[in-house]
């Protein structure tokens, strides 16, 4: 592991300053250098080569570069979008360090590599059977940024919730449309969140947050995990009694992780196995859902409603069924986002970092 000299240099950082994202760094005697060919920012007393390439917007950048410390940073060429992929980049082949959305097969070429930290809190490029055996060579270790997520997609949940309860989507519908006043029809069909009884699929960080949210509801919990932890504040079932808490549930949150075991994990059976009339939330990934099987449930009645906010493919075409399917609400991949998104998933990288310089174990641990 990488360690610091002293408490001292545990706490230095560079004073750079950053005009623009498009601007070169000010430096001051005896701070931090920028190799300007390959965007090196290097600090005084270098300890281990980080290599990155989040999205960063310019507060998230500047905090980067001034947290970074006594370690080399090389910034890799940043993506458009949060979730993008990065591109092959040979020079996170010399980094220890690899944080935001590297390309597996790169990183897989490293000999160097010690840890990768992805700016996400998906992981399915990453989880395949190469990928994990070259890490265990190395050796070296994935960490993620669920924690960062936890509790946005949390409040996301509550938002769809609380809006199905209350009747919103049609009142704004009705809005936009013929602007009459179904006030009865509409107050016969709000409920009150007590007593519902709540599924949570892909129980973790999001789902204790949203535990924690409901508390007040009174709400019934059950958490799905395919592995079931004893020491859980709520009910969690596994696969062996999923079919039978599905035909109990009112709502169903998946927030299931993709890999090769959840691909199309709602499928047609399981979406039949939900007590009818009941409303299906995805907020994990698309390919988690059997989108075929969700469109037929939706028409025939059996579910309610379906709120999405992770489909496949995305961007989802404008012509795709599930647009003008009624009672299916879709929001464009933005469970997770936040204004201060990018300068939150840096922090939480810089604490990983600073565990991972002290040789601690590390947050949100992913293989």
């Amino acid at each position: 592991m990488i360690h610091r000299p002293n408490g001292r240099d545990n706490k230095r950082a560079a004073d750079a300053t950053l005009s623009s994202p498009s601007e070169p760094l000010r430096l001051d005697s005896g701070q931090s250098r920028v190799d300007e060919t390959l965007n090196y920012i290097v600090h005084p007393l270098v300890m281990a080569t980080i290599w990155a390439n989040p999205f960063l917007t310019p507060p998230a950048r500047e905090y980067l570069i001034d947290a970074i410390g006594s370690h080399r940073l090389v910034l890799g060429g940043e993506t458009e979008h949060v979730l993008d992929p990065g591109a092959p980049d040979r020079n996170a082949q010399e980094a220890e360090v690899v944080f935001g959305q590297p390309d597996p097969a790169t990183v897989l070429q490293s000999k160097k590599l010690r840890w990768i930290h992805l700016s996400s809190a998906g992981y399915a490029p990453y989880d395949t059977p190469a990928f994990r055996n070259g890490l265990k060579i190395l050796p070296a270790i994935l960490t993620n940024s669920s924690g960062v997520f936890a509790e946005p997609c949390a409040q996301h949940i509550m938002a769809w919730l609380l809006a199905d309860a209350r009747q919103l989507y049609p009142c704004y519908n009705n809005q936009k449309g013929s602007r009459a006043w179904p006030q009865n029809e509409l107050r016969e069909k709000t409920r009150l969140l007590a007593g519902q009884t709540i599924l949570i699929a892909g129980y973790g960080a999001i789902g204790r947050r949203l535990t924690e949210l409901l508390a007040p509801y009174s709400v019934q919990l059950i958490g799905y995990r395919r592995s079931p932890q004893p020491d859980s504040s709520i009910r969690i079932v596994g696969p062996e009694k999923l079919s039978t808490a599905l035909g109990e549930a009112d709502h169903v949150i998946n927030i299931l992780p993709q890999s090769v075991e959840t691909q199309l994990f709602f499928s047609s059976e399981r979406l039949d196995s939900i007590k009818p009339g009941a409303r299906y939330y995805s907020i994990g990934r698309g390919a988690t859902t059997d989108q075929e099987a969700l469109l037929g449930c939706l028409r025939s009645g059996h579910l309610s409603a379906a709120y999405l906010d992770v489909t496949t493919p995305e961007p989802l075409p404008a012509d795709h069924p599930l647009w003008s399917t009624p009672n299916c609400f879709i929001t464009p991949h933005i469970g997770g986002g936040h204004a201060d998104e990018a300068l939150r998933i840096v922090k939480h990288f810089i604490c990983n970092l600073r565990r991972f310089e002290r040789d601690e174990a590390l947050i949100d641990k992913v293989f």
